[in-house]
This record gives C-alpha cells, sequence and structure tokens, in this order.
C-alpha cells in the first residue's frame, strides 16, 4: 500500500541560509496573513519569497557599487545556484557573495546554472536559465521527450525521492512561516507526517486536456534544428506562460495508454484539408476545434479502462466530427465520445450545448467502494488509485465512531465523493457546493450507490451570512476541501463559532492551508477572532508526481 511504502530517500541539504534569512524578517507579524487572508493567495512564490529581507546582512546602504551587485538589473546575466524548490516548481536561487534571492523555473537543487534576469519585484527576482554549469545533485533521464519544454512534469529530470523531499519540505516551510507553528515545539514535531508517496510515477491521470491553434510553437533553442514550416496547426499543450502557443504533443506519459492512442489518430489525420477542420486561434476568435478532452474510467463489472472523448468546438456543428468519430471509435476502449460546444471566445472546455456521438453519455470510476457516473464537465479527482489513498487518510482522520451518529459537514464537496465515502458510517452528510452541475451529480452519485442520508446543496461558500446552515443540525465532524485560494474569512468565522469537535482540511495549496490553520488555531486578533483548535496532524500527500502540486490533510481538533 502506497501510504505505508519507503524509499532509501537521499539526505539533501537543509536551506539554512533561506531559513536565517527568513526568521531575521518580520513574517512572523499578524499583519502579512490577515491580508493573505483578505486578498486570497495564489502566487505561493510571493508568500515565501515576503520574508527575504532587502538588504544583505551586514551590507552598507551608501555603498551603491554594493546595492548595485546586490539587485541585479533586467536583462542581466548571472551565475546562479539553486538552492531549493519552492510551491510550483520554481527554483529558488541565489547570487553569488551576496545572497540575493531569484526564482527560476526549471532549475532543481544543487544545479549551478547561467540565467537572465527577467523581471524584478521588491524584494527578490525571476530568471530564465540559459546554460547549466554543473547539473542538479539528483538527475536521472526524463522519459518524456517534451518534458524539458512541456510546463506539465517539471521536475521530471529530479530523483522521485528528491521530488518527496522537496515537497514535505515546502510544506513544513509553510505552516512555520506562514501558519506560525513552531518547528521547536513537541506538539508540531508529532503533528507533521511524512509525505506519502504515489506508487506510480507515469500514466496515473485519468483527465487531460489538449488544445488545438493554428500554429505550433517550437522552444527557442530548437528552432535551429526544427522548420517551424511543418508547424502549422497544432494540437498539444499550452507553453509555459503562454496562453496562444502550443506545443504539439503526440503523447502524454501522465495519461492511459487508450488515451494515447486516440491522440496519436487525431494527430495523424485532424490537419487533412478534406476534412475541413480548423483550429481555434485565440487572437481572431475563429476556427472550429477548440479543446480534444480525455477521460478515462473502469468498467464496473470488468474493471478494465474505458475511456471518454470530448471535442470542445466553437459551434454548432457536430456533423464536422464524424471522419474523426469513425477512426476513434474503431479503439475497444472508447466507449464516449461526446461534443461540448461552446461559442464563447473563452478558452474553457465546458459547453452550453453536449451531443453524444458515440456510445454512451457518461463512464464510470470505482472510489473505495463506491461506483461513480463521470459526464464530460463532471469533476472527479484527477489520479484515483492515489485518491484511494488520500481518501483513507480522511477517513482515518474523522475518528467516525461507527455507529451512525454522527453528521458531517462536506464543505467544497464537488460531486460528492469524499462524503459518500463516510455516509455509510454516519447519521447524515450535508454537503455544500457552488457549481449547480457538481451538485446535480453529487445527488446522482448518492442515487446510484443507494445513500439516502445524503443531502447536497447549492451554495457560495464565499458569500456566508448569520444564517448559514441554521436550519441544519450541528456537525460533529467538518471536512473542507476548499480550491486554491483557501477559506474566506467569512467561513473561517463560522467554522469558531460552529465549533464542531473535528475539522478535517484537505488542501491542494499548502499556503493558503497554512493562513487557515493559523487562523482557525491561533485566531485573528485584529478582528477579535479567537482561535479554538490545535493542528493534530498534517499529512502531505504526493498526488502528482513529477509536477508542483501537493495534497494535504489535515486534522484539527477543538482545544
Amino acid at each position: 500500500m502506497a501510504a505505508t511504502a519507503t524509499f532509501g530517500l537521499r539526505y539533501i541539504p537543509s536551506n539554512s541560509w533561506l531559513h536565517k534569512f527568513r526568521t531575521r524578517t518580520s513574517i512572523r507579524t499578524r499583519s502579512f496573513t490577515t491580508l493573505a487572508s483578505l486578498s486570497p493567495v495564489e502566487d505561493t512564490e510571493d508568500i515565501q519569497l515576503n520574508v527575504i529581507p532587502k538588504e544583505v546582512p551586514g551590507s552598507n546602504n551608501n555603498n551603491d557599487k554594493s546595492n548595485k551587485s546586490y539587485f541585479p538589473k533586467r536583462g542581466q546575466t548571472l551565475e546562479l545556484v539553486c538552492e531549493s524548490l519552492a510551491f510550483k516548481g520554481k527554483g529558488v536561487c541565489k547570487v553569488a557573495d551576496t545572497g540575493f534571492v531569484l526564482m527560476c523555473d526549471r532549475a532543481l537543487p544543487g544545479e549551478r546554472f547561467i540565467g537572465r534576469v527577467t523581471r524584478k519585484k521588491d524584494n527578490y527576482a525571476e530568471a530564465k536559465k540559459l546554460k547549466t554549469i554543473t547539473p542538479h545533485t539528483d538527475y536521472v533521464e526524463a522519459l518524456c521527450e517534451y518534458a524539458s519544454h512541456c510546463g506539465g512534469c517539471k521536475t521530471q529530470n529530479l530523483l522521485y525521492e528528491a521530488q518527496l523531499k522537496a515537497k514535505e519540505q515546502q510544506v513544513r516551510d509553510l505552516v512555520v512561516h506562514v501558519g506560525k507553528f513552531s518547528d521547536q515545539e513537541p506538539e508540531f514535531a508529532g503533528a507533521m507526517k511524512p509525505i506519502v508517496p504515489c506508487d506510480i510515477q507515469f500514466h496515473y491521470r485519468n483527465k487531460m486536456e489538449f488544445s488545438f491553434g493554428p500554429k505550433g510553437w517550437v522552444p527557442t533553442e530548437q528552432l535551429q534544428e526544427k522548420s517551424t514550416e511543418g508547424c502549422v496547426y497544432a494540437l498539444g499543450l499550452h507553453a509555459p506562460g503562454f496562453f496562444d502557443k502550443v506545443l504539439n504533443v503526440n503523447k502524454c506519459l501522465l495519461q492511459s495508454d487508450p488515451a494515447n492512442e486516440v491522440l496519436a489518430i487525431v494527430q495523424e489525420c485532424w490537419r487533412d484539408p478534406e476534412l475541413g477542420l480548423s483550429p481555434w486561434n485565440v487572437h481572431s476568435h475563429a476556427g472550429f476545434l477548440k479543446h480534444l478532452m480525455l477521460r478515462t474510467g473502469s468498467n464496473v463489472e470488468t474493471g478494465l479502462p474505458e475511456l471518454m472523448v470530448n471535442f470542445i468546438t466553437s459551434s454548432d456543428n457536430p456533423e464536422y466530427l464524424k471522419p474523426l468519430v469513425e477512426k476513434i471509435a474503431t479503439i475497444p476502449e472508447v466507449v464516449s465520445i461526446v461534443n461540448n460546444v461552446n461559442t464563447s471566445i473563452g478558452n474553457t472546455s465546458v459547453g452550453e450545448k453536449e451531443y453524444t456521438l458515440y456510445g454512451k453519455s457518461t463512464i464510470t470510476e470505482i472510489l473505495r467502494g463506491l461506483t461513480f457516473q463521470i459526464s464530460a464537465n463532471s469533476f472527479f479527482q484527477t489520479n484515483t488509485r492515489q485518491a484511494e489513498i488520500l481518501y483513507k487518510l480522511i477517513e482515518d482522520c474523522a475518528f467516525l465512531k461507527g455507529d451512525g451518529s454522527e453528521i458531517v459537514l462536506d464543505l467544497f464537496c464537488g460531486t460528492g465523493t469524499i462524503g459518500l465515502t463516510l455516509a455509510k458510517r454516519v447519521k447524515h452528510v450535508y454537503g455544500f457546493e457552488v457549481v449547480a452541475q457538481a451538485v446535480a451529480d453529487a445527488r446522482q452519485n448518492a442515487t446510484l450507490n443507494c445513500i439516502n442520508n445524503a443531502t447536497f446543496i447549492e451554495g457560495d461558500l464565499n458569500k456566508i451570512d448569520s444564517t448559514f446552515a441554521s436550519s441544519l443540525p450541528k456537525p460533529d465532524i467538518i471536512i473542507t476541501d476548499p480550491n486554491r485560494p483557501g477559506m474566506h474569512i467569512k467561513l473561517i468565522k463560522f467554522l469558531l463559532k460552529l465549533k464542531a469537535t473535528r475539522i478535517v482540511y484537505v488542501s491542494c495549496n499548502p499556503a493558503t492551508c497554512a493562513r487557515d490553520l493559523n487562523y482557525l488555531c491561533y485566531g485573528v486578533p485584529e478582528q477579535n477572532i479567537e482561535g479554538h483548535y490545535r493542528l493534530s496532524s498534517l499529512q502531505p500527500v504526493d498526488m502528482f508526481p513529477h509536477t508542483p502540486h501537493i495534497e494535504c490533510v489535515c486534522l484539527l481538533e477543538l482545544r
């Protein structure tokens, strides 16, 4: 079982230089995290780097020469050393002899390289890696040919054990410096758990979305090797940082083999002039094909993979897709081909209309003994096997009595997957979710699994008032699984007033998670909010190997 897998992790030196910088700053002042709560944090790097001082220790502000070397200018070329990875996968680097911090994409721990400053901020800068002088400490050969340029697997050429170590350290640093939990206290040492690894590092994603574009993007360093003449029309993934540049991808090692078969067939024939299919142009707002979404599920009876293919188009002409449908339908695993029509100029994949072009309109997936119907626009955990581990950890944190006496309040419940997996052991589950389709899916999933003690309610948890949940019985356990911005201060106030025995906080963003844990445990004195919880357990989980994403399961118990 992945939760108990052990690894011979190599020791990676701690970031002592960064820790010294952090502890000298005013990060522990309440004003910073109060600001973070009122303006939900989207960029974790800003949180981490606000702790870097604006002066070199011991330097003289009147020394123009020292200041000039310490604050590099945009366009300046420097020799840099990557010390660690920040959340979102960027390397934390420092200028030799000065300690000034720069963030560099695709720089990995231990790597010495030449970088060019691309952007200056108040107390740090961003850089682009130009040339590696000394490779990073735990270098491995990336299996994917696109790994150096695609925005997905930024750390594929970093040994997996080193990836885990870096992610675990990121969570620890954020909880200490943003959440203000002391790593010197035995209570915190007991709460912080080792990261749970993912036992499958490739082919673990059950959903991938590829974009169509009028011209393929070629990395600068490959312009001399590849002719751009063959790059007209593209189907693939967006180049990092660009909404209008698409890198042609013929195979993705994160998705299933049947999904890659579909991608190969579409790549082979969609450019045929006789088909008359044109890619969407985000600038001119012309073209037919916007996205290709591939979803993999499991047949309930056989357990074998079943695949949904979803074409997102700009206009209501499903007949144009017939030649592609006929070719794709020859793959045995394909049981559903649909067309979502989105006429807006935006880049979303959710359609205003949906046509079923082949097979059925949904696929199924099995999670912790329950069957879930997944439509083209349903939310579902992207790594099904690791979701089994995640949900078991959530259940363990809930400490259910098992006598069917407890009330569970499931906040940000999505399609109800977490609450439904607990429902048979509790009295009732009440789930809240803002997305109407997700609520409808949750209700359908409850019916499909013959669960009658789960109620799902549509509502925006960022806009609650004093009457929120007033008609519901007081919950014994609260599960909250917010999106990246974390919880609104209104919801935090509600939870502190409610005083449920346990809160299980599931997070996909350790920065906002750390901030919210701080509020729930220590309160917000400036707003006369008193904290009532203690952090009993914090468990990082690696849901997405080779990417910077980290999931956390936290148990808070009422003091």
